[in-house]
């Protein structure tokens, strides 16, 4: 594998907007200085985190000013993004989707959520994760909300063209991996999506496409094989988790999952069992499998061949919190090793649930309060880097913990980190990250005890906002001033 730390520039998160191109020098430098101002406090509002008036006149000038890009704004961060990846062998994109409220104080022109009066936006974000969880960056955002008209009709959608509903986003997320493959032909790239992104048109994408990526994605849907099943009368098809049901095991399993709260999901309220802690014994089947298109595009859908693996708990505690995976991929499962990879890439999903976490909660982007919808995205967009960079340190210190920590620190940010904590002078060499990431998480309240588990992304934000107020003073009157 490729070194972790092959590409990434010892630099502050300013690096990320270095070549923004927003057609304005001015408005470049701008959004730089303004990047850097809101990740030295990213739970603060925007007045707060800005120096003075002057400074916070800039920045609503930037999010009002209609000649920016959103697009462009992020593009930047995605350029480096790119040459991070380029440095792996192979790097995950995955896909998901929250939904940001601003019930509270709505800006002009956004609408609805689940349900009419619960305004905001729903945030649709591409990001690139190595194997490992390392977050390299995000390579795509689509922000999108609804009308009035269309709350409650998704059975009525049900059968439309993919393109007329909101289903597109996943196809669209599938495409933005094919064209990161081939941009970075030496990097494998595999896009991960949960169950609402089993869309049989990215299967047939996957086979056309010129440069695919490979894929992983969680099943949701009843899918035939073309084969006719003799038990279920003259119109009945053999189904596929019948089939992948009738294999025999071909890996075991033993994991520790971890204790997850009691959880309401959907316009319903509907209540999610939690999960107590446990070490769960999974079995793993896997065949390679044909699918017949869903009836409504058998006229213009081919068959696809395709991997469809199946993890599920043994002995589970029958209280809907069991393991039950039905993945499908275009990798191939001809091996025990290659079927627990896909497994494993699966995984490599999980953390973008951490992204958005840091991104609503520790950024606190649901409580930006700006007057339009397109401000309100141009500030998101800022807020996306900020969030990425917490990602990053947090996890590059776990994966790389040999790594010196200049690699993402500047000399202000770790200098004045070490000496405010330690109380002793810096050592003249950066120390590894390994050293490194516990004393900055100290200024967010990690106790590093023994037995303690590596820092978090919570502690790791409380001390980067801290961090980054040491690091002017240490620039300011530091011993080398």
């Amino acid at each position: 594998m490729k070194s972790q730390g092959e590409s990434m520039q010892p630099t502050s998160i300013a690096y990320e907007f270095q070549d923004i191109q927003l057609g304005d020098k001015r408005l470049n430098d701008r959004a730089e200085a303004l990047l850097a101002s809101l990740a030295a406090n990213p739970s603060a509002s925007i007045n707060e985190a800005c120096s003075g008036w002057d400074e916070t006149k800039a920045a609503y000038r930037l999010f009002d000013n209609p000649n920016v890009d959103p697009e462009a704004i992020l593009g930047a961060h995605a350029e480096k993004t790119l040459q991070r990846i380029k440095a792996q062998d192979t790097v995950c994109i995955a896909q998901d989707t929250t939904e940001l409220d601003y019930t509270a104080h709505p800006p002009g022109g956004v609408r609805n959520l689940d349900r009419l009066g619960r305004r905001g936006l729903y945030d649709h974000s591409h990001i690139a994760f190595t194997p490992e969880k390392l977050c390299l960056g995000v390579v795509g955002v689509k922000f999108y909300d609804r009308d009035k008209e269309a709350l409650g009709t998704s059975k009525k959608r049900e059968g439309q063209p993919l393109h007329t509903g909101e289903g597109q986003r996943w196809l669209d997320g599938y495409r933005k991996a094919c064209e990161i493959a081939g941009k970075c032909p030496e990097t494998q790239i595999v896009s991960l999506a949960d169950r609402e992104g089993d869309i049989y048109d990215i299967f047939v994408e996957a086979d056309q496409h010129e440069t695919p990526a490979q894929f992983v994605i969680r099943s949701q849907r009843k899918r035939s094989l073309p084969e006719k099943d003799p038990d279920g009368g003259p119109a009945a098809y053999k189904k596929m988790r019948a089939e992948i049901a009738s294999a025999q095991p071909v890996a075991y399993r033993e994991v520790q999952l971890p204790q997850t709260p009691e959880r309401t999901k959907g316009s319903g309220n509907k209540q999610h069992p939690g999960r107590e802690a446990r070490t769960a014994k999974l079995e793993i089947r896997a065949k390679r499998m044909t699918l017949r298109a869903p009836h409504n595009k058998q006229s213009s859908m081919p068959p696809v061949e395709i991997s469809v693996v199946w993890v599920s708990e043994i002995d589970g505690p029958g209280d809907g919190t069991e393991v039950d995976w039905l993945l499908l991929s275009s990798l191939p499962v001809d091996t025990i090793s290659q079927t627990l990879r896909i497994v494993d890439l699966y995984v490599a999903r999980w953390p973008i649930e951490v992204f958005f976490r840091v991104f609503k909660t520790g950024c606190r982007v649901e409580e930006i309060q700006l007057e339009a919808r397109d401000r309100l995205i141009r500030a998101l967009m800022f807020y996306k880097v900020i969030a990425w960079r917490i990602m990053f340190v947090t996890f590059l210190g776990r994966e790389c913990p040999e790594l010196p920590c200049d690699v993402v620190f500047s000399e202000a940010e770790w200098k004045s980190v070490w000496k405010v904590v330690k109380k002793t002078a810096p050592p003249k060499q950066a120390p590894e990250l390994s050293q490194f990431i516990p004393v900055l998480a100290t200024l967010g309240g990690y106790n590093h005890r023994e037995g303690d588990g590596p820092p978090g992304a919570e502690v790791i934000w409380r001390g980067t906002r801290r961090m980054l107020d040491f690091a002017l003073c240490w620039q300011a009157f530091g011993p080398d001033q």
